[in-house]
This record gives structure tokens, C-alpha cells and sequence, in this order.
């Protein structure tokens, strides 16, 4: 089984293709996903448009977290540098000219 799937919700795909209708209404009121089976075996996620998009959201929030919680811990760990050392890295690097200084 499915971690985080709720058993009820995992259907043959030839019922989905049967009932899409109903099966598209219950996603919609819970917001769960459908696992869809082919010969007994788990084939497809299918999953309200909606609970998709929030799902999107989660995995983007928890990847910024991720990495604010690497900056965080170079810090702690001293894999630092000046910023005008970055600055100096970035233009040899990438051939970017230094701006003249405006007098």
C-alpha cells in the first residue's frame, strides 16, 4: 500500500472510466487523491486540479526552506565570504566588466 493513500480511495481504472464523473465530484469535496489500479496493481495518481496546485505550492515552500536551512548552516559551519569577494568571483567568472564609478 500507499503511504498517506486512504484505502477507499483506490479504485480499478475501469471503474474510473465507468463513474469519471463521480469519482471527479468526491475528489473535488475531499480534496484526496484517487490511486487507479491496472490488473491489481497501482498504475496512476489522479488528483483534483486544485489539491495538485496546493500540493505544488507545499513542495516549493519546503524546498525554500531547505535551502535558507543550507545558507543557515555555511554560515554556522563558516563556508562564508565578503560580498564584494562574491562580486569579484561572479565578474571574472562570468566576463562581467566592472562599472566605472560614477564621480
Amino acid at each position: 500500500m500507499l503511504p498517506n493513500i486512504i484505502p477507499k480511495n483506490i479504485h480499478p481504472l475501469t471503474s474510473f472510466k465507468r463513474r469519471t464523473n463521480d469519482f471527479i465530484e468526491k475528489m473535488k469535496s475531499s480534496g484526496d487523491p484517487m490511486v487507479l489500479t491496472v490488473n491489481g496493481k497501482a498504475k496512476l495518481i489522479v488528483q483534483d486540479a486544485d489539491a495538485y496546485q496546493k500540493l505544488l505550492e507545499t513542495l516549493q515552500a519546503a524546498d525554500a526552506t531547505a535551502g535558507i536551512q543550507r545558507g543557515l548552516n555555511d554560515i554556522a559551519a563558516g563556508r562564508v565570504q565578503p560580498l564584494e569577494a562574491s562580486f569579484s568571483h561572479l565578474r571574472r567568472k562570468h566576463k562581467i566588466p566592472r562599472r566605472p564609478s560614477s564621480a
